[in-house]
């Protein structure tokens, strides 16, 4: 369930307003270049000596939280932070509403409210380049800040690699910096409605031709069943970045499409090609035939919701869409919602887009130690197990984690989810280009894919598409 950001308009706007206050350099400050370490050089770097979790007692980390379950599992544990290190945590939440213009009035101020913040790895290729953003490598070589404990190669390897960049426009990720954590994520799965699933034989999709025929079949005969006013799937359309990258993203990466293509160091958007037209003019006819009604207003939120209240008979989306509905007592579908790995594509891929929540340090700040420590202990093996099991804090992004005896009892009740989870948690990674301009790309994007499902002609919309963005990203 991520959350609302701003695109480039907008985050131009709130760069601008913050520039009444003075603008950081950009000049190392990615690095550790905070004047706090010497030479320019990580702050990493100056802590020495064996590890010890009370070096930096008595400091004071302030965090940037976004209102969400993983927050709140957080939250109920930071006791056990301030007992092991004797740092104090002062945080606000904000609303998703406000949050990211929040922390990006904040960043771009260079006014270091926030040592530490919660942001998506999308955001790393926004906040990365002008140097908002700590390089967090340093602190992970570094022995005398980091315990062993801690276990690197405990995160899933893909998870980690999301957060990691070079900064250069369409690099791959897994290279370069370090800009960011993995804390919490989401993989985009088909959650369905076993019941009507039952009544009518259904069985989950297996190719993109059997969803788009099992989602018509279930807006047309699902209403004779005793289903009053299911439609078939769920999908976002609103004119957002945020309806391309869960299902549409997963399916059109499973056919093998690309955003990009990358030639040279040169960025040609790939929308438009043969293959990706007759995706895009599928994808929009089957939302025409088995999605909801009011299609072009659906976000996350109204995906979620009509999968619980049994108005969508299949949900195309972030499984934690579907888990925070699936729970017992949670809406009238809880209990009677399974989940699939989705369908695969040509050659039986299950390449899989993903959203993850990370955490990240401020650049300017000047208490990047204890800051350290805190996203030590956020992201290590005990405090994350503690929110898996017993907060709502699922998907792990560590592997013991996934495999920890009490998690997998907790989720058991789900039908399919730790089988989805494990077919596709390997398969999954950021599917998009790494370019700074991805959230009006990607805004631009979901706004033809609303002309074409309108009945405009597929290819004459792509190519505009494509034309549009060449002049931006290329």
């Amino acid at each position: 369930m991520e959350m609302r950001v701003p695109d480039r308009r907008r985050f131009l706007a709130l760069t601008a307003a913050a520039s009444a206050t003075p603008l950081l350099s950009a000049c190392g400050a990615g690095f550790g270049g905070d004047g706090q370490s010497g030479g320019g050089g990580s702050a990493a770097d100056d802590v020495t000596g064996s590890f010890d979790w009370k070096k930096a007692k008595g400091r004071t980390v302030k965090a940037l939280l976004n209102k969400h379950p993983y927050t709140d599992a957080l939250i109920a544990d930071l006791r056990s932070f301030t007992e092991k290190t004797g740092i104090k945590v002062e945080y606000d939440v904000f609303p998703e509403d406000n949050y990211f213009d929040k922390l990006t009035v904040d960043l771009s101020s260079g006014r270091a409210s926030y040592d530490i913040f919660m942001l998506g790895a999308y955001m790393v290729w926004q906040y990365g380049p002008p140097g908002w953003l700590e390089d967090l490598g340093p602190w992970m070589s570094n022995s005398s800040a980091t315990g062993a404990e801690w276990d690197q190669g405990d995160f899933f390897p893909n998870l980690l690699q999301a957060d990691q960049w070079s900064l250069k426009a369409g690099a791959p990720l897994g290279q370069g910096g370090q800009y960011a954590l993995p804390w919490g994520w989401e993989t985009n799965v088909v959650a369905y409605n076993t019941e009507v699933f039952k009544k009518l034989g259904l069985k989950p999709a297996e190719t993109f031709d059997e969803l788009r025929e099992i989602s018509g079949a279930i807006k047309r005969r699902a209403p004779g069943a005793g289903f009053d006013g299911m439609y078939g799937v769920a999908v976002r359309g609103s004119r957002s970045w945020a309806t391309i990258h869960p299902g549409f993203m997963t399916m059109y990466s499973r056919y093998g499409l690309k955003d990009f293509t990358v030639d040279g160091g040169k960025i040609k958007p790939a929308m438009n090609t043969p293959e990706a037209v007759a995706f895009t003019r599928d994808w929009a006819e089957m939302v025409r035939k088995g999605g909801p009604p009011s299609w072009t207003s659906y976000t996350w939120y109204q995906c979620s919701s009509d999968l619980g209240a049994k108005k969508a008979g299949m949900l195309f989306d972030a499984d934690t869409a579907a888990y925070f509905q699936a729970v017992k007592g949670a809406s009238p579908a809880a209990g009677k919602i399974a989940f699939h790995p989705g369908p695969k594509g040509p050659g039986g891929s299950l390449a899989t887009n993903m959203w993850i929540w990370s955490l990240g340090m401020n650049a300017k700040s000047k208490n990047k130690h204890a800051a350290w420590l805190f996203l030590q202990w956020a992201t290590g093996k005990e405090h994350l197990r503690k929110a898996a099991v017993e907060g709502n804090h699922i998907d792990p992004v560590r592997k013991s984690v996934s495999q920890d005896p009490a998690y997998k009892d907790k989720m058991k009740g789900l039908e399919g989810f730790i089988e989805t989870f494990e077919t596709v948690v390997d398969q999954t990674k950021i599917q998009f280009t790494p370019q700074e301009q991805f959230f009006d790309a990607t805004t631009s994007w979901a706004a033809s894919l609303q002309e074409i499902y309108g009945g405009k002609n597929a290819k004459s919309v792509l190519n505009g598409l494509a034309s549009d963005l060449a002049s931006k990203v290329g």
